[in-house]
């Protein structure tokens, strides 16, 4: 009776592990994540996002259209984390994790801050779920950038610039903490 108890044991183990690592496979991502953080004055704040690539798409205004509501990145909703409360471009955020969207535009981003922080991509954004909204500064780049890239840049004492480059523009807003 103990031998049997022992290979049905050991029978399940190995169903689970081979459940698991199918589940596993299925789940890998074709866009790598990464996270960028930046402390001011001892304070951390961290973004997490998905870094889709171009691969010969065109994407902001095709892909990813103008005028709507965009994950920025891949999978999941960006996130911004921080330990302090902030401004962003005059709008106060407090301590906490949120999603962050886009609205891309061909001259002008607006940079949206979700309360809802865990979601996946923007498919149950909901406007009524904001923080706030606030206008990006947008440039072109001299090249275009295969893959997004959300930097955070100290900017002055209390300052940070949070960038998001990707293609052939570049979006920026400021950052106080408070």
């Amino acid at each position: 009776m103990n031998m049997r108890k022992l290979v049905l044991a050991a029978t399940t183990s190995l169903l689970l592990l081979s459940y698991s690592a199918s589940v596993s496979a299925q789940q890998q991502r074709v866009s790598p994540h990464e996270s960028t953080s930046v402390k001011v004055n001892g304070h951390k704040i961290t973004i997490t996002y998905g870094r889709p690539s171009l691969r010969g798409r065109k994407m902001l205004g095709v892909h990813e259209p103008y005028g709507k509501v965009w994950r920025t990145g891949a999978d999941e909703a960006t996130t911004l984390k921080t330990d302090t409360d902030l401004e962003i471009a005059g709008l106060k955020v407090p301590k906490g994790k949120y999603a962050l969207f886009t609205i891309p535009g061909e001259n002008e981003w607006k940079l949206i801050v979700n309360k809802k922080a865990e979601q996946w991509g923007a498919f149950n954004y909901k406007e009524s779920d904001d923080l706030g909204r606030v206008d990006m500064t947008v440039s072109k780049s001299a090249q275009p950038l295969e893959q997004l890239t959300i930097t955070l840049a100290p900017a002055g004492s209390d300052g940070v610039t949070l960038t998001l480059a990707w293609e052939n523009t570049v979006a920026t807003v400021p950052i106080k903490v408070l």
